[in-house]
């Protein structure tokens, strides 16, 4: 899959593209936007500092692509064929790379500091799993320390079905949720705000196509339904989720917000970042025969190297710079590919739909630096962790603002990245 829309060497036309971070023209994910002014949702790529209408630059491109690009959301050009929207893309890098095309495109490029960032899918159904090895036993051996793992984690990637209705573009707030929770030594639940709220570090895989119900997929066509990847923050009350967890799992402390990046980054544009999945631990059991494939162990994860910043309230009055908590990488991070990811949902005959999210789980590094939540960080809050100017965090506290950020980076090929993944916390609501 790695072409010319690859090339290192290739420059856009748009200048703030040429060194850009996170969107030259190798990258061009899609999205959803407003421009200033404006109330009407279209989509859109980001391109350096702009962003291109393509609602806009629709009769330009083949007519397969004009209806689904005058739509207000995604859905309907992720339900369209693969090489429809590999030809958007090739579409898209000629327009943007030859400048004879400049003063037809030129007109449609809006700034994107002018620009707001939508949620880019109508999501019909969300579905968190568990994937992050070092997570699941870093959390493990705070409540099983002697046995981490529970038997059936190296057997079949666990999930559980999340709240489609709570899920947020970047840049939302997310107010402190309120629900039971069993103080210690207590013998009676209280209610009221939570005490533990967390973040947990994540990616989003976004559902491409269709399969009818009853109708697994395999995993040799598994990577063909991941339409492409965001950043993704499964908020977290740890208190209420301690109390309420058994015996039927995340329930309240999950469900009231998620947040995610709002640009898609495609599958396409990764292609040059696909690397082998971690090899198994001697003596681990191997993947079931449904879920191994030779093609996704040579290159089924994806390496995107993730970042957590933290910048409360008295840092922002300050103008004091976000405190990183934690670096980490997905793909060392991942027990289950995304292929495989699929793959299982799907085994049963559940059917998934264009604009379909699955969160992969917290992906922790193997390491304290590498944490992707405070609970993991600060040992279940026993250890506060101390950041510039002398404050103190075991948890999130009002006024905490949460931001995650994700960049792929390999040698030999131009960096991509992801939008930034970012919300604020609110007081919760009078109990």
């Amino acid at each position: 899959m790695i072409d010319h829309t690859h090339d290192p060497a290739a420059e856009s036309w748009v200048g703030s593209a040429r060194d850009h971070p996170a969107f030259p023209v190798q990258n061009l994910p899609l999205g959803v936007f407003t421009p200033a002014g404006s109330t009407d949702p279209r989509i859109g790529t980001a391109i350096g500092d702009e962003v291109l209408d393509l609602r806009a630059i629709a009769a330009l491109l083949s007519a397969e692509l004009a209806a689904p690009l005058g739509e207000p959301r995604l859905n309907a050009l992720f339900a369209l064929p693969f090489a429809a929207r590999l030809a958007l893309r090739y579409a898209l890098f000629t327009l943007l790379t030859n400048a004879a095309h400049t003063q037809v495109i030129r007109p449609h490029l809006h700034h994107a500091d002018d620009c707001t960032l939508l949620l880019p899918f109508a999501i019909g159904d969300y579905t968190d799993f568990y994937v992050g090895i070092h997570h699941a036993r870093a959390v493990g051996a705070l409540f099983r320390p002697d046995n981490p793992l529970l038997p059936n984690y190296h057997h079949v990637p666990i999930g559980y079905h999340a709240r489609a209705s709570s899920v947020q573009a970047s840049g939302a707030s997310v107010t402190r949720p309120n629900g039971q929770t069993l103080p210690p030594g207590e013998a009676t639940p209280i209610f009221g705000p939570t005490r533990r709220l967390d973040y947990e570090l994540e990616l989003g895989l976004w559902i491409a196509g269709r399969n009818p119900l009853g109708t697994p997929v395999p995993i040799s066509e598994a990577w063909e339904r991941i339409g492409g990847l965001c950043l993704l923050n499964d908020w977290s009350a740890r208190d209420v989720q301690a109390w309420e967890y058994q015996p039927l799992g995340p329930f309240l402390a999950k469900n009231f917000a998620t947040t995610v990046s709002p640009w898609v980054v495609t599958r396409e544009a990764l292609a040059p970042f696909r690397c082998p999945p971690s090899p198994r631990a001697e003596g681990e059991p191997q993947p079931l025969p449904y879920l191994r494939d030779p093609a996704d162990a040579a290159d089924g994860m994806i390496a995107i190297e993730l970042e957590v910043l933290l910048e409360t309230a008295a840092m922002r009055e300050a103008g004091t710079a976000p405190h990183v908590l934690s670096r980490s990488t997905a793909g060392a991070a991942m027990h289950w590919t995304p292929a495989q990811l699929v793959t299982h949902h799907t085994s049963n005959g559940c059917n998934l739909a264009p604009g379909d999210l699955l969160g992969t789980g917290t992906l922790s590094g193997p390491d304290p630096a590498g944490a992707g939540s405070l609970l993991e960080l600060t040992k279940g809050g026993r250890e506060p962790i101390t950041l510039p100017g002398g404050e103190t965090r075991t948890f999130l506290e009002d006024g905490d603002r949460l931001t995650l950020r994700g960049t792929a980076r390999r040698e030999g090929y131009r960096t991509i990245g992801f939008s930034a993944c970012t919300g604020t916390i609110l007081p919760a609501p009078l109990a």
